[in-house]
């Protein structure tokens, strides 16, 4: 165990996790979405805990901005790999989240990434891109990427399978 002089700290507030889901009610995707950039509506707990938000949406495209931070390192010294997971989740699944009418709702099938350079404290600044690649009736699909905003390489990609219900 470190010293009291190597431990850091982090405080992480959030505000009411279900205030998002009922406020979807009514609301197309794409509106529910606007309404947390335009900060109308609290971002969810998971976006505050790993420090990412999103930024831009559009029909069929989504993008996050995140800090990857020493918080997220895992046991080998890099962020571990959940944090770009998490972001390319999240960038994909509003892509499709951005196509849904009032009443529809989502759910993950199906997810795979691949990691292609490690982040650090030193990859600064990350940008996570989502795209709809296909939207069916039940089924829709996206693909992400995650680039390192200072050098423009990319970091992750991956696909996603998702289905698409009326409520």
């Amino acid at each position: 165990m470190g010293s009291d002089t190597d431990r850091r700290t982090r405080t992480v507030s959030w505000d009411d996790p279900l205030a998002v889901l009922r406020a979807a009610s009514g609301s197309t995707g794409l509106e529910l979405l606007q309404q947390l950039i335009d900060e109308r509506l609290p971002p969810p707990p998971i976006a505050m805990t790993l420090d990412f938000r999103l930024v831009e949406v559009s029909e069929g495209r989504a993008v996050f901005h995140g800090e990857p931070g020493e918080f997220l390192y895992n046991p080998i010294g890099s962020v571990h790999g959940g944090y770009a997971m998490t972001l390319l989740d999240s960038a994909m699944g509003c892509a499709i989240h951005s196509t849904l009418l009032a009443g529809e709702t989502y759910t993950t099938l199906e997810a795979k990434v691949n990691f292609i350079r490690p982040i650090s404290t030193d990859t600064g600044p990350v940008r996570c891109e989502g795209a709809l690649v296909h939207r069916g009736d039940r089924i829709a699909t996206a693909e992400g990427k995650l680039i390192a905003e200072r050098t423009g390489k990319l970091l992750a990609h991956g696909s996603t399978t998702c289905l698409v219900k009326r409520q």
